[in-house]
């Protein structure tokens, strides 16, 4: 278990590290992959860079932002290493093999979706499909070192039928925080809970998954009510499940650490609208977000106790 828990560990730097890399601009910091113009590292790249930058000086090229991409391909690359190691001793073991072999293709899937990030020039379907399984990952590596088995009562059984529904509800709220990043839509709406000044969007909710192909400003707007309205329908959903955990004493914990997520993820995306998005603040609900859905798959996935 001590590689699944570095690996667990490292994937939750990994995440709201990429999600650093995405906010400061920095995602084209080396346009090809996997090395920064052609060489392992910004050192021996630093004259490729300094003329890149030269031609475009506001351009997604400097020396830090090729690094901040660079550090986050080696952390991704140790993650994925670890994770090889960890399939390696489980097949050795022929323990967890299932689960081993599926993380090992997952964090294989993501350095691919990495690769297509960079050289799709971040192509916003590609950048939220490598934040959800990103995301995916890390709580499946979560689930993994917490998830137990325990006793099957009623309101348990309760308990993991709701925690299975908020975890697609929660995976479908990633991808449109994803899509309202990639499009720059974090800041269309002024105000909160009123989205510049009006309690409904000024037309039907038609443009926000980009059904149209220009992406106007009623767009950005309309990306940012899905969002929100997702988040309604998250609270609303995890509501009822704390409701209905009442009746379970031994998931009181973990029913609590997943409440205190969701309060602390509400106040860090509404801190955002207010504040204009500082980076900070938005690392920090990126990694709310990834706390509360490992939280939420550790519940999903708690297994039925067998009577020996």
């Amino acid at each position: 278990m001590k590689l699944l828990g570095l690996a667990w560990l490292l994937a939750c730097l990994v995440v709201p590290f990429g999600a650093y890399v995405r906010l400061s601009q920095s995602g084209l910091g080396c346009p090809d992959w996997p090395g920064c113009f052609g060489r392992f590292s910004p050192r021996y790249a630093a004259t490729a860079i300094t003329q890149a930058q030269r031609r475009a000086p506001d351009g997604p090229v400097s020396v830090d932002k090729a690094w901040r991409e660079m550090t986050h391909r080696y952390l991704a690359a140790s993650l994925g290493a670890l994770l090889l190691l960890y399939a390696l001793q489980s097949l050795y073991r022929r323990r967890q093999r299932l689960s081993a072999i599926l993380l090992l293709v997952a964090v294989l899937l993501q350095g691919a979706l990495g690769m297509l990030t960079v050289t799709w020039l971040l192509q916003p379907l590609i950048v939220c499909a490598h934040l959800l399984l990103g995301m995916t990952l890390a709580a499946g590596l979560a689930a993994g070192l917490w998830s137990q088995a325990g006793a099957d009562t009623e309101a348990v059984r309760a308990v993991r039928r709701l925690s299975r529904a908020l975890l697609a509800l929660l995976l479908l709220q990633v991808f449109l925080g994803g899509w309202v990043s990639s499009h720059h839509a974090a800041l269309a709406c002024a105000g909160f809970p009123r989205c510049n000044g009006a309690w409904l969007p000024p037309e039907p909710l038609e443009q926000g998954l980009g059904l149209r192909p220009v992406y106007d400003g009623a767009a950005l707007m309309d990306m940012q009510w899905l969002h929100r309205l997702g988040a309604l329908l998250v609270s609303l959903l995890l509501a009822w499940l704390l409701w209905c955990g009442r009746r379970a004493p031994q998931l009181r914990r973990g029913l609590l650490v997943l409440g205190l997520l969701w309060a602390a993820q509400v106040s860090l995306g509404v801190a955002n609208v207010l504040l204009a998005r500082p980076v900070a603040l938005a690392v920090a609900h990126n990694l709310g977000a990834l706390a509360l859905l490992s939280a939420t798959m550790v519940l999903a996935l708690r297994r039925q106790e067998h009577p020996s």
